[in-house]
C-alpha cells in the first residue's frame, strides 16, 4: 500500500498539469485573440511614450 501513497501525488500533478496545458492551448485565438492582442498593443505603446517623455534629452 505504500506504492499507492507515493505514485498518488506525481499522477494528481501530472493530471493538472495536462489540464492547464489542454486549457492554455484551447483558449489561444479565437474570437478574443483580436481584443487581447489589441490590449497588449495599447499597453506597450502607453509605456515606450512614457519612457521617451521620462528621458533627458542628451546634449
Amino acid at each position: 500500500m505504500d506504492y499507492v501513497s507515493a505514485l498518488v501525488p506525481p499522477v494528481v500533478m501530472a493530471v493538472f498539469f495536462i489540464g492547464l496545458v489542454v486549457t492554455i492551448v484551447k483558449s489561444q485565438g479565437g474570437p478574443n485573440k483580436t481584443k487581447e492582442d489589441a490590449a497588449v498593443d495599447a499597453t506597450l505603446t502607453r509605456v515606450e511614450s512614457v519612457k521617451q517623455t521620462a528621458r533627458p534629452e542628451s546634449v
